[in-house]
């Protein structure tokens, strides 16, 4: 699918809601300097181009105790990408999985709820067919989302 071209007033807009996606139009205009009705239209299209795909809550991460979070670098062999993409869409503690270049062929978000389970998805993941090497970080917290 490709991407429209977004104007500076579509980047700035998209910086607010992501700063506070339940913000009123009417500070959002306020804000960007320009009419609702404008703020209203450009939302509207922003999701009809699929730019804007939901809204959603966050929390701090004290609110997630417990929760061990990481990033996980993915090496496969030969052509099994396809493959290793389709096992890992089976893992519920998967939350997003991204291809890459350079070194590593895969990026998987993971969410567990304690280190024993995250354990337990890495050895799920290192046996999978088609993957050779893995290189896992934790995130300790985060600074910016």
């Amino acid at each position: 699918m490709h991407m429209p071209r977004l104007t500076d007033l579509d980047r700035r807009l998209i910086s607010a809601l992501r700063k506070d996606g339940r913000a009123p139009v009417a500070a959002l205009a306020e804000q960007l300097g320009v009419a609702r009705a404008t703020v209203t239209s450009r939302i509207e299209k922003l999701k009809a181009q699929g730019v804007i795909v939901g809204f959603s809550v966050r929390v701090h991460d004290h609110n997630e105790t417990g929760e061990v979070r990481a990033i996980s670098f993915i090496e496969v062999v030969g052509r099994t990408t396809d493959h290793v993409i389709a096992e890992l869409r089976g893992f519920p503690e998967i939350m997003a999985l991204h291809t890459t270049n350079g070194g590593w062929d895969l990026v998987a978000e993971i969410s567990c709820e304690n280190l024993r389970d995250f354990d337990e998805v890495l050895r799920r993941v290192r046996g999978i067919k088609g993957v050779v090497n893995s290189e896992t970080s934790l995130l300790l917290s985060s600074v910016v989302r």
